[in-house]
């Protein structure tokens, strides 16, 4: 959440807060050493229930498809080894967004599953140990919030159905969901700032695990302050949500396309929401991932097996272009992260 409304009335905690936030958000140039070493945010997918639907919602908040990337309905023994499933079809679309950080595309793919069994996760709240959310600076974002209602498309999570703070002709943001789910957080950015994916969020369960694993395995940056805890009606407005008490963790990764600008990716703990953890696999409705490339696949997956998270792949896979990947889950919650190593 990177802009809050006329801070000077708010409490000095939430100023410096949000100060922390801001500074997190303008970082840029990463050292040629962590470019090397550490880990970068190369991807996420998500699974739906129907692709075409999935798809038009996407393109409705600026995504292209890359059509020769994506897939119609077939068997692929690729994915069905990477997800530890067998026996369903799949189709796919590979959708693009410029990063914020340094204009390159960057890669949502949305897949859909048929031939097994699906749980539906659609229905899950905000607050929801091991919901996510992909962050979108949006230029003109009232004119979108307003196309995105006419079609009947927008799901607002925010109160009121209305970009947050209400009222305001600058520097909203909401959180919609996609018709499964999945939130975005839609930002408008201030004055000149780029448009384009700036972030990613995955709410926790116990911040000690998921930092030894994102901070501490995969080498996330953090500021150099502990986060306050933070509450009041900004803050449930923009979740839909009623007395939330919430601290974010802001890390940043280089992003794999260009190493030396950075994305942040939020750890977000709720210090009153502790809910138990659904039981889903990858293959449900409504399922996330996070892709990271890392410099060495097979040091990595050992490490984070020692970590306590599970290996979900059968094997470690190998692509038509030499890329390697497997498919694991976290030791905090279990949600799920791919590991990737380029050629």
């Amino acid at each position: 959440m990177f802009h809050a409304p006329k801070l000077k009335q708010w409490s000095s905690a939430v100023r410096a807060a949000f100060g922390a936030v801001l500074v997190a958000a303008t970082l840029g140039a990463v050292p040629a050493a962590a470019q090397q070493d550490t880990a970068s945010l190369a991807q996420v997918g998500r699974l739906v229930a129907n692709l075409n639907q999935s798809v038009e919602f996407y393109e409705a908040l600026g995504f292209v498809k890359d059509e020769a990337e994506s897939r119609d309905w077939a068997r692929d023994e690729t994915i069905e080894t990477l997800f530890g499933v067998s026996g369903f079809e799949t189709r796919v679309a590979k959708m693009q967004m410029n990063s914020a950080s340094s204009g390159k595309p960057f890669t949502v793919y949305l897949r859909e599953v048929r031939g097994i069994e699906r749980r539906n996760l659609a229905v899950r709240t905000m607050w929801k140990p091991t919901s996510t959310h992909i962050g979108v600076n949006l230029g003109q974002i009232r004119e979108h919030w307003a196309d995105l209602r006419e079609a009947g498309i927008l799901r607002a999570r925010s109160w009121g159905d209305e970009l947050q703070p209400a009222g305001q002709t600058s520097g909203q943001l909401a959180y919609i969901s996609d018709p499964d789910g999945l939130d975005v957080e839609i930002i408008e950015p201030r004055g000149d700032g780029a448009t384009g994916v700036t972030h990613f969020g995955l709410v926790v369960t116990d911040i000690d695990k998921a930092r030894d694993f994102y901070v501490g395995l995969l080498g996330g940056t953090l500021p150099p302050e502990e986060p306050q805890w933070l509450q009041g009606d900004f803050y449930d407005s923009v979740v839909g949500g009623h007395g939330g008490i919430v601290r974010l963790f802001f890390l940043t990764f280089p992003e794999a396309a260009d190493p030396s600008v950075t994305l942040n990716f939020e750890l977000i703990d709720y210090q009153n929401r502790k809910q138990p953890i659904d039981a889903f696999t990858i293959t449900d409705i409504g399922v996330n991932y996070f892709g990271f490339q890392v410099p060495d696949l097979g040091s990595y997956l050992a490490r984070a097996l020692a970590l306590g998270a599970k290996q979900v792949s059968k094997q470690i896979v190998t692509l038509r272009d030499g890329t390697r990947e497997v498919l694991l889950r976290d030791p905090d919650n279990g949600a799920y992260v791919l590991f990737l190593e380029r050629p």
